[in-house]
C-alpha cells in the first residue's frame, strides 16, 4: 500500500501534463491540418512566414499564390497558416483605401 502511495504523486503529475500539453498540442495539430485540407482556390490566405496571397491552383502538397498581380510562387501547402478571406471577383482584395 506504501509504494502505491508514492508512486500516486508521479501518476498526477503525468496527468496534468497530459491535459496541459499533450492534449491541447494534439488538436491544434488536427485544426491545422483540416485547415490545409480544406483550402480551395480564390482563398486568400497567410503562410506561416506571414506573406498573404490568392490561391490559384493546388496539387496533394503543394499551392500556387499570387501575391501580386502577376507574381505567382509555388509553395507547400504545409506552409499556410491561415485562411484570411475568399477573394473577390476581380482576384484582389480591396484595401482600406478603395
Amino acid at each position: 500500500m506504501n509504494d502505491l502511495a508514492a508512486l500516486l504523486p508521479l501518476v498526477a503529475i503525468l496527468a496534468l501534463f497530459w491535459f496541459m500539453v499533450i492534449r491541447p498540442q494534439q488538436r491544434r495539430q488536427k485544426e491545422v491540418a483540416a485547415l490545409q485540407h480544406g483550402i480551395q482556390v480564390g482563398q486568400r490566405v497567410m503562410m506561416s512566414s506571414g506573406v498573404y496571397g490568392t490561391v490559384r491552383s493546388l496539387t496533394d502538397d503543394r499551392a500556387r499564390l499570387e501575391i501580386a498581380p502577376g507574381t505567382e510562387i509555388e509553395i507547400a501547402r504545409a506552409a499556410i497558416a491561415k485562411v484570411d478571406s475568399p477573394a473577390t471577383e476581380t482576384g484582389h482584395e480591396a484595401g482600406p483605401d478603395a
